[in-house]
């Protein structure tokens, strides 16, 4: 919490907005945002993306400490981050370094609820290569069912979604902002 706390203040600092002006561009409460700014509460997945949106960032840039210049992560190690709206959670395993503008997940997901994505920053797109299971990803008009081993490469500032269809579907996700 403390790492996004700062984060998100130093890039609206940056970005040279208030804090009302950024809860209207996120569409977040300015209430949230302050306490957000404050290093309480316990955002999710949504509201992240969304500050990150508004700001002209990526999402890890606002939850993840500088990269090493190596890194392992072990399968099931790391900090995940949960979606408010259904069982699906991402990891970040490698944020964009200065001057790269792209983002590595690890999305795990369970079948139920479709997890729907805002548009995000103009030029993003989305890769997924889906590793287990079967899901449902892509834009909201334009889905495509992926199984173990198909890659899908799709707009990412449009709404999306990611439907798991089968116990255990994971992938890896990266997006990328041109």
């Amino acid at each position: 919490m403390a790492r996004l706390a700062a984060a998100v203040r130093t890039e609206r600092e940056r970005a040279g907005l208030s804090l009302s002006e950024l809860a209207r561009r996120a569409d977040v409460a300015k209430s949230s945002l302050s306490t957000l700014e404050s290093g309480q509460g316990n955002p999710g997945v949504e509201t992240v993306w969304a500050l990150a949106t508004a700001l002209g960032v990526p999402f890890a840039a606002l939850i993840d400490p500088p990269e090493p210049e190596r890194q392992l992560v072990r399968a099931g190690d790391g900090e995940v981050t949960w979606s408010e709206s259904a069982e699906y959670a991402a990891l970040v395993l490698s944020h964009s370094p200065p001057q790269v503008r792209r983002d590595i997940y690890r999305i795990d997901a369970e079948p139920g609820r479709v997890k729907r994505s805002a548009a995000h920053a103009a030029g993003t797109v989305e890769h997924v290569v889906l590793v287990n299971g079967r899901a449902r990803v892509g834009e909201v008009d334009a889905l495509v069912e992926l199984g173990p081993g198909d890659y899908y490469r799709y707009p990412g500032d449009v709404p999306h979604d990611f439907e798991a269809l089968q116990p255990g579907t994971s992938a890896v996700m990266i997006s990328q902002q041109r």
